[in-house]
């Protein structure tokens, strides 16, 4: 084996979505490395005015600003890493003006890469775009165990979240703070619902399919409560590789900024003195639909996972305000995919541009808010697709 040698120099870093939890740790991450990492950038979409200030004030970034814009001229900014820790598909431009610059994209924001699909990836050129995902960096450094013709399948891991183990019936009552309630990840609401819905893990199927060009058909999702193995690859000769670590996002955040050398002491390791125990479980589809419909979107391909996410985060948005049932949400946005209005050549290709996507993203929006209108809190989703 060769050893790789120690990395040289200081990376210039660009943070969006600096006051939220991807972006605060991932400025712990530059407090504990100055020698590795400088902040160039910084950005925010403008919750924690406060917040942004205080790391204005402490990190004097050549560009600070707050907003869209502003994130999509901060990506554009000479540097060396891009770190995209927007939340939801207004990362999206961002994400395109990072990969025009041609600079390493650090990806948190999955929506973008999601609802871009091919309009994102033709625009990355090999290795640009680095998984901070935690099920995805750990995909990553899995698959550096074997070529790519040697891979027979991705296992995503999912920890179940809050509601593991309840029927639909049992889910009907449970309560935003319920929901918000994780068993083993510290996040933000949306992506914390996302979690209890398995919305978060049918975006992580497409996300998958995405960044390491496998078939729906070989990626697959197991539920592992404990969130200590956070992926798995299956080599066509029967072996698994796995990545374990404690459930913490420092480790995954710290490597997208260093990609590809690991930053030393990024997070506390697994404690193999003690005694360990790994369960996995089969998800369960009829409980939680998410993962199979994400996959049906995924396949359709064009538009329809940008209708996807724009649906549910107005879904997630109407059940933190005690608008909207748990149980509806994922029936409200089967509703919105059935009923989207998109030209079929945009379905099927690469004709497709940023502009599509938006406009979808505005119509599926659009549409979820209407049938909320309509329908009332109790009535807005029906059953999901069997």
């Amino acid at each position: 084996m060769t050893a790789r040698r120690p990395p040289t120099g200081r990376r210039d870093l660009v943070v969006l979505g600096s006051t939220g939890s991807i972006g605060t740790q991932a400025l712990d991450v530059v407090r504990a490395n100055p020698d590795r990492f400088r902040v160039v950038g910084l950005t925010a979409g403008g919750g924690r005015p406060d917040l942004f200030d205080q790391q204005v004030d402490e990190l004097r970034p050549a560009f600070a600003g707050l907003g869209e814009d502003a994130s999509v001229e901060a990506a554009g900014l000479p540097c060396d890493v891009v770190l995209n820790g927007m939340t939801g598909a207004v990362g999206l431009r961002p994400t395109l003006a990072a990969l025009d610059a041609g600079t390493t994209l650090a990806l948190a924001n999955k929506e973008s890469l999601i609802i871009g699909g091919p309009v994102v990836t033709a625009r990355a050129r090999p290795g640009q775009i680095v998984p901070v995902d935690s099920e995805h960096s750990a995909l990553a450094q899995c698959l550096r165990s074997g070529s790519a013709h040697e891979v027979r399948r991705l296992v995503l891991t999912a920890s179940g979240g809050p509601f593991r183990g309840r029927s639909r019936d049992e889910l009907h009552g449970v309560t935003p703070d319920e929901a918000l309630a994780h068993p083993t990840w510290a996040m933000g609401p949306v992506v914390t619902v996302n979690s209890a819905t398995l919305v978060n893990k049918g975006l992580e199927v497409i996300e998958a399919h995405l960044l390491f060009d496998v078939p729906f058909d070989r990626i697959e999702v197991v539920v592992h409560p404990t969130s200590v193995v956070h992926s798995m690859v299956e080599f066509s000769d029967g072996s698994t590789v796995v990545q374990a670590s404690p459930p913490s996002m420092m480790i995954p955040i710290a490597l997208g900024m260093g990609w590809p050398d690991r930053v030393p002491d990024a997070a506390s390791a697994v404690d193999w003195t003690r005694p360990q125990s790994w369960e996995f479980f089969p998800l369960d589809d009829e409980a939680f639909p998410a993962v199979r419909l994400a996959r049906e979107a995924g396949a359709a391909g064009g538009t329809a996972p940008a209708v996807y996410n724009a649906a549910n985060e107005v879904c997630v948005e109407a059940f933190l305000a005690g608008r909207m049932r748990f149980t509806d949400i994922v029936p409200t946005i089967v509703r919105v995919l059935a009923g989207r209005d998109v030209p079929s050549e945009q379905d099927d290709h690469a004709d497709l541009a940023a502009d599509d996507v938006l406009t979808a993203d505005a119509a599926a929006r659009a549409a979820a808010r209407e049938i909320l209108a309509g329908d009332g809190p109790d009535r807005a989703g029906g059953d999901p697709p069997r």
